[in-house]
């Protein structure tokens, strides 16, 4: 991985808040920083080729979307299957994301995780069972932690100093 440079820390300032929710960001970007869009955008794509950012994305604000019934469904699968069931779920339109995470037995015996959201709980169970029918006997064990309280989502801040 290569060091960052000036412009690489100003562009992380620039952009660590959120994208301007702009018809062209990468150009209200590049003008506040006094370079073109096509540069913002060359150089945000090799930061990601470099490793020094993982992605650029999108993160929705699910409750102002209408979905307060937000759940992380946990799934005890078997191991051997794990990998292969969790990109299925994944897949699906109602996860937003989906991980494979180690057991810690006796416990915590849960290794898959893939979040659900609904506008009712009722609606996430539908979802869960929807999963399960994915998982089939490969599911030992599951269940659904509802999210009680909005948490910020940030990525790395840094310093402008």
């Amino acid at each position: 991985m290569s060091a960052m440079d000036d412009l690489d820390r100003r562009l992380i300032g620039a952009t660590q808040a959120g994208l301007p929710l702009v018809p062209r960001p990468y150009e209200a970007i590049g003008a506040s920083l006094g370079i073109s869009g096509d540069l913002v955008r060359e150089r945000l794509q090799s930061m990601l080729d470099r490793g020094l950012i993982r992605r650029i994305g999108a993160v929705p604000n699910h409750y102002r979307m209408g979905f307060t019934a937000n759940g992380m469904s946990v799934w005890d699968v078997d191991d051997e299957r794990v990998d292969a069931l969790g990109e299925a779920v994944g897949r699906m339109p109602f996860v937003s994301h989906c991980y494979r995470r180690p057991r810690h037995l006796p416990v915590w015996r849960f290794n898959l995780f893939a979040m659900l959201h609904g506008r009712s709980r009722d609606e996430v169970e539908v979802q869960a069972r929807q999963v399960a029918d994915v998982l089939g006997q490969a599911c030992r064990a599951h269940d659904i932690l509802y999210s009680t309280a909005i948490l910020k989502k940030t990525g790395l801040r840094i310093s402008e100093s």
